[in-house]
C-alpha cells in the first residue's frame, strides 16, 4: 500500500500578497471649477412678443436693407435687436440639448408645424416644375431665376390661406423674409446670410404668437431640417454658387445653423465624440437623428476629394476638440462674430417693424432703393450697381471671379458620365 504524501509545509510557502499593488477602480477626473478659456457667449433673454392688444395696432412695415456702412453695422451690433435674434437662435438650440430627432417626433406636434412643413413641401414642388437648363456649366444655373419668381407669386397664398396673417402689410412684412431665404435671384447664390433669413421669418411667426416656445424643439428638429433638405435639393438642382468663397468659415459652402443646433443635441453623448465624424458607420447610422452628423455626411457627398483633412479642414481640426462642450461654445460664438458680426454677412440683413431697425441707421432711397445690388466690401467701401440698362452688372463684376459651387462641379462629372466610385486623394 503506497505510503500518503505529506502536504508541503504551510510555512515554506512565501506569502506576497503585501507586495502586490491595490486594485484601486479607476475614477474619472473631477470637473474643473474654474470657468472655460472660452466660454460660450451669454444667451440673451427672449424678450415677450407684443400683446395681442398691440399686434391690432401694429404698424407693419415692409422689410429694407438698413446696413449700409460700418457705422449701422456698428449701431445693430449694440442693438436690442441683435439680442433678439441671438436670443432666439441660441434659444432654439437650448431647447433641444441632448434630444434626437426621433424623440421630437415621438411629442404631440402642433397644427402649425404641418402648415410650416406642408409650404416647404409645395416649394420643392416648384423645383420640380422650373426644370434645370442644360448649360453644361458648374456655375449657378438662371432656372434658379423662375424658381424664385413662381415661388415669390405662391408667397400671399401661404402666408394668407395657411398661416391666416391679419392683414395686407402684416403678410408683405413676414413673406419677405422667407422670401430671401431661397437664395439671391441676382447673383444666383446662397450663403449664411439667406439661412438666416429662414430663422427670422420663424422670429417673426414667433413674435405673431403663432409659434410659441412649445414648438421650439419641433422649429429646430422638424421644420428647419425640411428647409435644410429643400436647400439641398435647390443646391443640386442649380448648382447655386457658395455666397463667399467656400462658405464664411470653411465649415461648409452654404448652412452653419446644423452644426450649432447640431453640437447642442450631442452636448453630452455617452460615446459619439467630435472625432466620430471621422467614422462612416457612425455618420450612417446617427446621421438621421443628429443634424451635425448628417450635415458632415452631405459635405462629404458632395466633394470630389476624399477626406475631411482635405476638402473641410476646418471640420476636420473641429474634431479634436476633447468634447461637444467645447465644440458648442465654438459655434456660438462663430454665430456672433462671423454672422451676425461680419458686414459682407448683415449688409442682407432686412429690418421691418416686428425685426426693427435702430434710430440712426441709414436708408434706402433714391439709387440705392432702386439697385440690382449694392455691396459693403470688407475695407468698407460701398459698390452700388444699378437697375437700368448697361449699367446693370454681374457679381463678379463687383467682388471678383465667380466662385463655383462643389454640388456644381460634382452634378458636371456625374453628368459626363465620370466613375466617383473611387476619390482620389488632391497628391496622388
Amino acid at each position: 500500500m503506497p505510503t500518503a504524501v505529506s502536504p508541503p509545509d504551510k510555512q515554506k510557502v512565501p506569502d506576497l500578497s503585501a507586495q502586490l499593488p491595490k486594485l484601486v477602480p479607476r475614477r474619472r477626473p473631477k470637473a474643473s471649477q474654474e470657468p472655460p478659456l472660452n466660454p460660450p457667449p451669454p444667451t440673451p433673454a427672449l424678450v415677450a412678443a407684443p400683446s395681442e392688444e398691440e399686434l391690432r395696432e401694429w404698424r407693419f412695415l415692409k422689410p429694407t436693407r438698413r446696413i449700409l456702412s460700418p457705422k449701422d453695422h456698428e449701431l445693430f451690433l449694440k442693438s436690442s435687436t441683435n439680442d433678439l435674434v441671438t436670443a432666439f437662435v441660441f434659444t432654439l438650440s437650448d431647447s433641444i440639448q441632448d434630444t434626437t430627432i426621433s424623440q421630437v417626433k415621438q411629442r404631440p406636434q402642433d397644427a402649425i408645424i404641418d402648415t410650416l412643413l406642408h409650404m416647404l413641401d409645395e416649394a420643392e414642388q416648384i423645383v420640380a416644375e422650373c426644370p434645370p437648363e442644360d448649360t453644361g456649366s458648374r456655375f449657378g444655373n438662371p432656372a434658379f431665376r423662375s424658381f424664385l419668381d413662381k415661388t415669390e407669386t405662391k408667397l400671399p397664398e401661404w402666408h394668407s390661406a395657411h398661416l391666416h396673417l391679419p392683414s395686407e402689410p402684416c403678410m408683405q412684412e413676414v413673406q419677405t423674409y422667407l422670401q430671401h431665404s431661397f437664395g439671391n435671384w441676382t447673383r444666383i447664390d446662397y450663403g449664411s446670410g439667406h439661412e438666416l433669413n429662414f430663422m427670422l421669418w420663424l422670429l417673426c411667426l414667433n413674435r405673431l404668437h403663432l409659434l410659441p416656445s412649445t414648438t421650439f424643439p419641433h422649429l429646430a428638429l422638424i421644420v428647419f431640417p425640411r428647409y435644410v433638405a429643400l436647400m439641398r435639393k435647390i443646391q443640386t438642382t442649380y448648382y447655386l454658387e457658395p455666397a463667399g468663397s467656400h462658405g464664411v468659415w470653411g465649415l461648409d459652402d452654404y448652412q452653419f445653423l446644423p452644426f450649432l443646433f447640431g453640437s447642442s443635441q450631442l452636448l453630452h453623448h455617452p460615446h459619439i465624440r467630435p472625432m466620430s465624424i471621422h467614422t462612416q458607420m457612425i455618420l450612417e447610422e446617427c446621421g438621421k437623428d443628429y443634424l451635425y452628423l448628417d450635415q458632415v455626411s452631405f459635405v462629404n457627398s458632395v466633394k470630389n476629394v476624399d477626406g475631411l483633412r482635405w476638402h473641410s479642414p476646418m471640420l476636420d481640426d473641429i474634431s479634436s476638440a476633447k468634447n461637444w462642450e467645447k465644440v458648442d461654445a465654438g459655434m456660438r460664438r462663430m454665430f456672433v462674430a462671423e454672422v451676425l458680426g461680419k458686414l459682407p454677412v448683415m449688409q442682407h440683413f432686412w429690418f421691418g417693424s416686428l425685426v426693427p431697425a435702430v434710430e440712426g441707421m441709414s436708408s434706402e432711397h433714391g439709387d440705392e432703393a432702386g439697385a440690382v445690388h449694392s455691396h459693403v466690401h470688407a475695407d468698407g467701401s460701398t459698390h452700388i450697381v444699378g437697375a437700368g440698362g448697361e449699367e446693370r452688372k454681374t457679381w463678379d463684376d463687383c467682388c471678383g471671379i465667380k466662385v463655383p459651387s462643389a454640388v456644381g462641379a460634382m452634378g458636371e462629372l456625374k453628368r459626363s458620365g465620370q466613375d466617383m466610385g473611387l476619390r482620389r486623394l488632391p497628391f496622388d
